[in-house]
């Protein structure tokens, strides 16, 4: 996904945000500048920070708040499964649930409010023209599949994976699946630690992506994680960071994610934290 002059001004004064620097900010300035056309906000970011160590050492922790939002989400995890499994559908409500999870972004959003995540469990049914069509498609592609490739984004969101996986399995027991997460930490994205802490490895063979970047750039992909790319029969890639880094790129996958910021509510035409759920043939 190219990067527009308004993203491109956002991504500046999210680094302004950070410091006043003006040494940093002008290798900011040039990155921005300098980008090849397909390069992606996440690639972008992923460079700021190489350039923010270099300059002042380790970037902010955020290993509080990843414990804070995995052990919030553990603590709705039975009540959750039990709603899930008692609906209609539990795969469709499962991956509604999921992609609610996708609202803790600390890249994406300004803040993150624990209250308005709460609220937004009020409804997990999937209802929308849009989110059927693709759901249709994406049972039609499990049907056939053999390998089934689940690319993760945020904690807390990992552990709502993890319910959407164990439905999938209930309803597809014959899928192999494995997760991807980030190689290093980068804001609150999950990482093996934290799939290892959700239970979410006890479900699926879990990989890494290499590195410290909020998305999937497949050339930076180490080589058992560009295999389980290529033999995947079906990838859904969660979040903003991996459809900005993987749409567009010839890779047939499934998008799911919430509309956190002005770049995706236009281009999607929708109001802040819709969910959107996608496919990319």
């Amino acid at each position: 996904m190219r990067i527009s002059e308004s993203c491109a001004k956002c991504l500046y004064d999210r680094q302004k945000e950070k410091t006043d620097n003006e040494e940093y900010l002008a290798e900011v300035k040039r990155i921005i500048d300098e980008r090849g056309e397909n390069d992606t906000s996440p690639y972008l970011v992923y460079l700021f920070n190489k350039t923010h160590e270099r300059m002042f050492g380790s970037s902010a922790d955020y290993k509080e708040i990843k414990k804070q939002y995995n052990d919030l989400v553990l603590g709705m995890e039975s009540k959750l499964r039990a709603e899930i499994e008692d609906s209609k559908n539990p795969l469709a409500k499962s991956l509604v649930a999921a992609r609610i999870g996708n609202y803790i972004d600390f890249g994406a959003m300004n803040h993150v409010d624990q209250n308005e995540f709460l609220s937004l469990f009020d409804d997990i049914d999937m209802t929308s023209d849009g989110d059927i069509l693709t759901y249709e498609s994406f049972i039609k592609e499990c049907t056939q599949a053999k390998r089934f490739l689940l690319i993760t984004d945020n904690c807390g969101e990992i552990v709502l994976d993890k319910l959407m996986l164990e439905q999938l399995k209930k309803r597809f027991p014959h899928l192999d699946i494995k997760v991807m997460v980030r190689g290093k930490d980068v804001l609150n994205d999950a990482t093996l630690e934290d799939a290892e802490y959700s239970g979410i490895n006890e479900i699926a063979e879990i990989i890494s992506n290499g590195e410290a970047i909020a998305g999937t750039v497949y050339d930076m992909l180490p080589e058992d994680a560009k295999k389980a790319f290529d033999e995947a029969d079906v990838i859904l890639a969660k979040g903003q960071g991996n459809y900005e880094s993987m749409y567009g790129q010839g890779f047939h996958a499934f998008y799911e994610f919430l509309c956190k910021c002005e770049l995706f509510t236009s281009r999607f035409e929708v109001p802040r934290l819709t969910g959107i759920f996608i496919e990319d043939k």
